[in-house]
């Protein structure tokens, strides 16, 4: 993804070049309304890995493990952490590509998904600002079993597989942190199951938003989440006109409020736990 040390597990030539016109929703305009149809993404000519740089101090700071390393850690990790600005449509790692990087979103929005081609695409989950994902690849070194795809412009990072070891042997705060990461994302993903035998459209839309603002996995979204009325659909598997109805109805129940570019959170319980009303 982010280099020619990194591996080919997400190596950047498996971005296409030229996407399906409206495949995914692009930055929105400025001046245009909340939840706005967004706009055709120009994927850019130059592959991620000639994008790549050193991670600055900044978004060093933002990475949620961070502080619980030591400065001799501190000192690795800002050595070898690299980032990359990645456009909405690029595919960051493949389905069957060996796993090598340790990902995380510094800012931005991204879509873990199927093929589809063996039977109907699925999205896993949506991953935005905060998130660090891929550990339970990298810990029983298999290849990747979802694709990660861009939704909107994005900064992402990646913590080489060497690293990531080393820290695993040496910090146990690191340990801790890790193993909470991986407890909260099974009860995710149970969550996640249950979401989608759902009937009731609402609820599922309230559940999946609840899902996005996890102050675990995703702790740099805080209480409002950017994020477009079609960027919520690629997540939930709704058209944009549903997710319109379900989120004003969120907001009448006073779960949510819809502001400008987003929506902002009023009750996290309450969509976490939401029923058929």
């Amino acid at each position: 993804m982010l280099g020619t040390c990194l591996t080919p597990g997400c190596r950047v030539d498996d971005n296409p070049r030229v996407g399906p016109q409206g495949s995914f929703p692009g930055r929105r305009a400025r001046r245009q309304r909340p939840f706005a149809m967004s706009a055709a993404p120009t994927l850019p000519s130059a592959p991620l890995r000639q994008r790549i740089r050193r991670a600055g101090s900044d978004e060093l700071l933002r990475v949620p493990w961070w502080s619980v390393l030591d400065a001799t850690e501190r000192q690795r990790v800002a050595t070898d952490m690299q980032v990359a600005e990645a456009e909405a449509g690029e595919v960051l790692c493949r389905i069957g590509r060996p796993a090598t990087l340790w990902l995380g979103v510094v800012d931005g929005l991204l879509k873990m998904s199927n093929d589809g081609v063996h039977g109907a695409p699925i999205t896993f989950t949506g991953v935005p600002s905060g998130a660090w994902f891929g550990e339970g690849t990298l810990l029983k070194r298999e290849c990747y079993r979802y694709n990660i795809e861009v939704l909107r412009k994005s900064l992402v990072a990646g913590l080489p597989i060497a690293s990531f070891e080393w820290l695993l042997e040496r910090s146990i705060p690191f340990n801790r942190y890790l193993m909470n990461q991986l407890n909260e994302r099974l009860g995710q993903f149970i969550a996640a199951r249950e979401i989608d035998r759902l009937s009731d459209i609402d609820t599922r839309v309230a559940r999946s938003l609840g899902a996005l603002f996890h102050p675990v996995l995703y702790p740099g979204v805080g209480e409002l989440l950017r994020i477009t009325q079609q960027e919520l659909g690629y997540l939930v598997g709704l058209s944009r006109q549903r997710v319109n109805e379900a989120l004003h109805t969120l907001q009448a129940r006073g779960l949510i409020r819809i502001e400008y570019g987003g929506v902002r959170v009023l009750d996290l319980n309450g969509l976490q736990r939401s029923l058929p009303a």
